[in-house]
């Protein structure tokens, strides 16, 4: 197999047999699904291979009465949104589909390894929360399962845990079976601004503490001024919306305001988690506590930036100049700043430090999951 090919198997057995052969030989191999998450630090040139995941790429099963799917890892997330819709469900998982925002490509697997998500993980968590069962093609030829495809089968190890946010660097996704939750009738939003960080922050802490069941609460902060988003879905949402704006200007926010068409609103959300053209901006995703959303907002603005976020789970997306892409981690620090759409130079460094204990262990599941390491080698956390 010549250097820098790509291949596309057509079955998980036929991924598991090139694996091993790609194994055998030592080939680097990157996985590639829709190829909208050019994330991570670059592969290094040479005799590697880009796995495509466009052979896999099947909806297997839709239960409609039990809530679940099964697809296969190189199903479009925007294809398998598309026929839940059609039964009145969903995959309660909604990142931008590419850098733009609107580009289909983005795949189940690749969502999953990335670890991406949007808005909905306030209510309905990550892809981690929402695979009941899956099968992962390892280095050694091996089809990996756990979990089954109803909700309530635990059986196995929980390797959904283990492989979202493993970018590729332990195993292909071939198949992965989902719960799915009802698609609303209708949303509507509560919308608050204030351009004081700290009573943002405050309103933030104040309404994720209240029993709004809010499918989203998010930040957007631009232009020295930042607003908080909540979006509720459903035949009450628009009372619920009334009720959260009431809440929000008890909380200090100003300019209270409910929103019934906000499909809008959230697509700007989304949007700002990724830039189209990672040359002159960088986008850096900030991991800490929902207490620390005053402390990001100051660094962001110090840097130039903007900011949107999950305001109720300490989650922000940073948009910043290149320049300050890689100083940002002394401001913020110790919080995880993970360097996301970038040019290479800074990707490079994309990950934040870790402790030497846990960087031990995560290199044994390495071994333990690619013993013949080959995926994507050298380019996760500490180098693994």
């Amino acid at each position: 197999m010549a250097a820098g090919v790509a291949v596309r198997p057509g079955t998980p057995e036929e991924a598991a047999e090139l694996l091993r052969s790609l194994g055998g030989e030592g080939r680097p191999v990157r996985t590639r699904g829709g190829g909208t998450k050019d994330w991570g630090p670059p592969t290094s040139p040479g005799d590697g291979v880009d796995l495509e995941t466009g052979g896999l790429c099947r909806i297997l099963e839709h239960n409609v009465g039990d809530f679940t799917a099964v697809l296969e890892g190189g199903v479009p997330l925007a294809e398998a949104q598309a026929a839940f819709a059609d039964a009145q469900q969903m995959l309660a998982v909604d990142p931008a589909l590419g850098a733009d925002g609107n580009g289909a490509g983005a795949t189940v697997g690749g969502v999953m390894a990335a670890n991406d998500s949007g808005p909905l993980r306030h209510r309905y968590g990550g892809m981690r929360d929402l695979v009941v069962g899956m099968t992962v093609a390892l280095s050694d030829g091996t089809l990996a399962r756990s979990g089954g495809k109803v909700i309530k089968n635990v059986a196995g190890y929980d390797l959904a845990k283990l492989l979202t946010g493993s970018f590729g660097t332990l195993g292909l996704i071939v198949r992965v079976a989902v719960r799915l939750h009802p698609l609303p009738d209708g949303t509507a939003t509560a919308a608050g601004a204030t351009d004081d960080p700290d009573r943002l922050g405050a309103a933030a802490v104040a309404l994720a503490a209240q029993p709004l069941e809010a499918d989203c609460l998010d930040v957007d902060w631009r232009d020295g001024a930042g607003r908080l988003l909540l979006r509720f879905g459903g035949a009450a949402a628009g009372h619920q919306a009334a009720v959260a704006a009431e809440r929000a200007g008890a909380a200090g926010l100003e300019g209270v305001e409910t929103i019934e068409d906000d499909d809008e609103v959230w697509m700007r959300q989304r949007v700002h988690q990724r830039v189209q053209s990672p040359q002159d901006t960088c986008i850096v995703k900030v991991s800490g506590r929902i207490t620390d959303l005053p402390a990001v907002v100051r660094a962001t603005t110090e840097a130039g930036g903007t900011l949107v976020g999950r305001a109720g789970l300490g989650l922000s997306w940073l948009t910043l100049p290149v320049h300050s892409g890689g100083t940002l981690r002394d401001a913020l620090a110790p919080r995880a700043c993970t360097i996301l759409d970038a040019p290479e130079t800074l990707r490079a460094d994309a990950w934040p430090p870790v402790e030497p204990g846990t960087l031990k262990l995560m290199a044994r599941v390495k071994e333990r999951f690619d013993p013949a390491r080959i995926f994507r080698p050298g380019t996760f956390v500490g180098g693994i």
